[in-house]
């Protein structure tokens, strides 16, 4: 299996290029769900040890179905597929640049919650036109175990968040177990009463949000496997500019500088959606090709598909 490996403002992607599954035909949604339904071991091999880790995200590149598009991917990580992931779109744009398949410009990505827009500015910079965003729920409120009572929002933003500037400690490296273990208390919380994403999805992420000396904010973000975004999260930043703009805190082309956990950033804004309520995201980040590679798997490896938790 070729792949290509990057990170995204410090977040890894897995870009795999020949050796994957044939998924047939079909939009990228039906080919995602039959990924995951039929080539669960496929997936786990990529991004779980040996061969992984748990901040790895996986970036299956498939032909596209709309003709218009550079390529298709679908990605997944360690918990199995994400609709959309921001830091992956842009470490996939690098990519695809790096083998000469995309020059400086604008390209449209398909993925299994719609087509992005990539505005490729540099060999390392690019910028990711998302899917709408949009808040479903404001000032929900949570009893969390050894937190007492949380409030945040759940949105939208090509995967689902629960946002909170309730903070339970400083968001600063030397306290990120700490605040991953009270992230994870908080998706409990949301699990047991009851809240959910649109049709009963998952709230897989939490997002806490703290100030900045050289940002608008800061943030921590809990992903569905349990790790911490290392980057500011393209998906989690656009529903929390989702939430800005349905609070009248932030306007139409105006930017928005998102800091993660370890400094690094992303500048965002968005444009109006389709209709009240919704918007489109812009995340502008940057990213390195880390290494090439062929993954080997032998026959008689008792790990080969991976070192499940």
């Amino acid at each position: 299996m070729r792949v290509i490996d990057s990170h995204t403002e410090g977040e890894p992607t897995r870009v795999i290029l020949s050796g994957g599954p044939d998924l047939g035909m079909g939009s990228l949604a039906e080919r995602a769900e039959r990924l995951a339904r039929e080539h669960g071991d496929f997936c786990s091999s990529v991004v779980l040890e040996p061969r992984g880790s748990e901040a790895l995200v996986g970036a299956l590149l498939v032909p596209p179905s709309q003709p218009d598009c550079a390529a298709g991917v679908i990605y997944f990580n360690t918990v199995g597929n994400l609709g959309m992931c921001g830091h992956a779109t842009i470490g996939t744009a690098i990519t695809l640049a790096h083998l000469g398949r995309i020059a400086p410009g604008q390209h449209r990505l398909e993925t299994p919650v719609g087509v992005v827009t990539i505005d490729l500015h540099s060999p390392q910079e690019a910028s990711v036109t998302n899917v709408e965003s949009y808040r479903l729920h404001k000032d929900v409120r949570l009893e969390v175990e050894g937190l007492g009572t949380i409030r945040g929002d759940i949105a939208w933003g090509g995967n689902w968040f629960f946002i909170t500037r309730d903070l339970p400690r400083a968001l600063v490296p030397a306290h990120i177990e700490p605040l991953r273990a009270a992230t994870l208390r908080i998706r409990t919380a949301l699990e047991v009463q009851g809240w959910t994403g649109t049709g009963g999805a998952w709230i897989d992420h939490v997002v806490l949000i703290g100030p900045s000396q050289q940002a608008d904010a800061r943030n921590f973000v809990l992903c569905p496997g349990g790790s911490h975004d290392r980057s500011p999260c393209g998906t989690g930043s656009s529903a929390l500019l989702a939430c800005l703009a349905a609070d009248g805190a932030l306007s139409p082309r105006q930017e928005w500088v998102q800091e993660s956990i370890i400094g690094s950033r992303y500048v965002l804004h968005f444009n109006p959606g389709s209709e009240v309520g919704r918007i489109v995201p812009v995340i502008r980040g940057r990213a390195w090709v880390t290494a090439e590679a062929e993954l080997k798997f032998a026959a008689d490896d008792p790990y080969a598909a991976g070192i499940r938790p």
